[in-house]
């Protein structure tokens, strides 16, 4: 009897790190197959993604519920379950969102984000009254750059990162909603003051379904973060070709300049012409020649890191770490530390305590853990 109570404690103690190097102590809370993301629930409970397909909801002690209901995913390559979001009026409307990989027509695949009721009440949890209410277009073969990051910032507006599918000109390309960040309201439509609302309702040679109404920003190559700043600015991070990876401030209309610029090049070696060669593209307010290969982007607001706050936060797969970056007044940043992790980096998130929760990526049979961060 003593031996399974000491057991917990033991299994605790030993998942708890507390190296010299890192400001903070790391505490392992569970572990996940190919997780990706993860979203706070009101009542402290957090939802969990896998890329696989799966849903969970989790306590902070690390037991697991599988949720009912998940929409079908096109699982293979980078594609699959991704982003999940948890509406701002949650305890009124029970709403979360979700984006995924979706099969087409011969082979081709997109993006997709549904949104759905969370039924917590039966004995499983379970989605409801599942609707998609966006989707790439067009579908395109491949299983790389999705994107498909989202949040609901404090005006109500639904934002979506969607990745240029590796085809580099359609992001670019108007007719396309490829390679964009996007802005809709929270129920899928688009909002009237969107910057390219009826841009070519005079040009009777496009016929695309209106997508480009739904672009905010333009000139993305595989944008895999996306927060709010307590200012109300708004930053993303998108993953470069071989380096030149960008963190930017998203304004309105803007062009991001890929695949015309880039401070990165080509994975043959092909040189691309940098931003400073054509300045009537954005350049980035914050980018990195050696890739650290962004996952998910974070902006801390908490009280526990007081010397955190306001800084933003890259998740690093390739560089396997978690960076910390200074965003400043004239929309540049700057890089601050850069904490080795040991492991690939997936996602970030804010805890409702200020306690910061990390998703390490898995790839062969290293990580898929569920980490929670506090101040040593």
């Amino acid at each position: 009897m003593i031996h399974r109570i000491l057991t917990p404690l033991v299994l605790l103690l030993s998942a708890t790190c507390a190296r010299a190097d890192l400001p903070f102590n790391t505490q392992e809370i569970a572990s996940f197959d190919q997780p990706w993301a993860l979203a706070f629930l009101p009542d402290g409970r957090m939802l969990v993604t896998e890329k696989p397909g799966s849903l969970y909801v989790v306590t902070e002690e690390g037991q697991k519920q599988a949720v009912g209901g998940v929409p079908d995913v096109d699982f293979g390559g980078q594609g699959g379950l991704g982003d999940v979001l948890v509406h701002p009026e949650f305890d009124s409307n029970s709403r979360i969102y979700l984006s995924y990989a979706e099969a087409g027509v011969g082979g081709t695949r997109g993006a997709a984000v549904a949104h759905a009721e969370l039924d917590l009440e039966g004995r499983r949890p379970q989605l409801r009254n599942v609707q998609v209410i966006w989707r790439q277009y067009p579908k395109m073969l491949g299983r790389g750059h999705y994107g498909h990051r989202l949040l609901i910032d404090t005006d109500g507006y639904l934002w979506i990162t969607s990745g240029d599918r590796q085809k580099f000109t359609p992001a670019q390309d108007m007719q396309s909603n490829v390679g964009k960040i996007l802005r809709l309201n929270d129920d899928g439509s688009v909002p009237e003051d969107n910057p390219f609302m009826g841009y070519f309702d005079t040009d009777p040679n496009v016929d695309d379904g209106g997508v480009y109404n739904q672009i905010w920003a333009l000139g993305s190559r595989n944008s895999l973060g996306i927060d709010q700043a307590a200012d109300g600015r708004i930053w993303q991070i998108e993953m470069g070709p071989l380096h030149g990876d960008e963190l930017n401030l998203v304004t309105r209309s803007a062009n991001y300049g890929y695949p015309t610029v880039s401070n990165g090049d080509h994975y043959d070696g092909r040189e691309m012409p940098d931003h400073d060669t054509r300045p009537e593209f954005d350049e980035p307010a914050l980018w990195w020649s050696t890739s650290i290969a962004p996952g998910d982007l974070m902006i801390y607001k908490g009280q526990r890191f007081t010397e955190w706050q306001g800084n933003a936060f890259a998740a690093g797969l390739g560089s396997k770490a978690i960076i910390r970056i200074e965003l400043l007044d004239d929309g540049s940043a700057r890089e601050l530390e850069r904490y080795d992790m040991g492991q690939r980096i997936r996602s970030l998130t804010e805890g409702p305590d200020g306690a910061v929760w990390v998703l390490e990526d898995e790839r062969r049979d290293q990580g898929g853990r569920l980490l929670k961060l506090t101040p040593r």
